[in-house]
């Protein structure tokens, strides 16, 4: 069962890049891996403008990148709707593992320091 404030950071996410910013903030303080895996599709979408926008230069080939980009920004937004976890046509499993660090599970109360406490004096030999 996906939750609303999960479906609505995941829905958030699809509006520029200002919103996937915003999504990735609030999904920060309290994981939800429903937001987090339409953050990691949306991060690759923004990637894949960022190319499509540099190859837009060439004259059909990059217009038909583009609308393909768009296509697929409307299927993962009316996905993300519906509540449904699909990942993208062709490149969907490459961004969940290419981004796998913004991952959704657990939250930062239960996050503990992976580095042990340093000794409070150095001895350095020069």
């Amino acid at each position: 069962m996906v939750s609303e404030q999960g479906k609505t950071r995941a829905i958030v996410a699809h509006i520029t890049l200002i919103g996937w910013i915003i999504a990735v903030v609030q999904n920060g303080e309290n994981k939800d891996e429903y937001a987090s895996f339409y953050i990691r599709q949306m991060l690759g979408l923004v990637l894949m403008g960022i190319v499509g926008s540099i190859l837009a230069i060439i004259p059909i080939i990059g217009w038909l990148i583009y609308l393909g980009i768009i296509a697929l920004w409307v299927l993962s937004l009316v996905w993300a709707a519906e509540g449904e976890k699909k990942e993208l046509p062709i490149l969907g499993a490459q961004f969940q593992e290419w981004f796998k660090s913004l991952k959704g599970k657990g939250n930062r109360e239960n996050h503990k320091p992976k580095c042990e406490k340093l000794p409070s004096t150095f001895n350095l030999q020069l």
